[in-house]
């Protein structure tokens, strides 16, 4: 598949949307984004911000609707296994960073002129 046919995929744009409003929202809350879409063979962590001494591991979950369930409902424990390893392979990779650890999950959903973001801080 071509570059130009990824980026045209509807549901990449529709995470796309979540992941830059979910920035926003950390941004807006004195949060610096340290890493977005930070990938090992592994996984992907969407979005990685610091504030002060904690460093947040952010799952962004973003849906057109409820329909199939709310967005933080898709991130079932074997997910939740999943990001803590992504996460200690991140500090493997960025050794020196000393910080308390957070794992939040952004919940998105596009409407009107900006999306609704729900954050759940400290969701596991």
């Amino acid at each position: 598949m071509s570059t130009g046919a990824r980026r045209s995929d509807p549901r990449r744009q529709l995470g796309n949307t979540g992941e830059d409003a979910a920035a926003a929202w950390y941004l807006a809350r004195g949060y610096d984004v340290v890493d977005r879409n930070w990938r090992v063979r592994e996984g992907e962590i969407d979005l990685i911000v610091r504030r002060a001494s904690t460093l947040v591991f952010c799952e962004v979950k973003t849906r057109s609707s409820d329909r199939f369930g709310s967005p933080v409902e898709a991130v079932t424990s074997v997910k939740q296994r999943r990001l803590r390893k992504l996460a200690m392979l991140w500090l493997e990779a960025h050794r020196g960073t000393r910080c308390e650890l957070r794992f939040d999950v952004a919940s998105v959903t596009p409407g009107g002129d900006k999306p609704a973001v729900d954050v759940v801080e400290n969701a596991f």
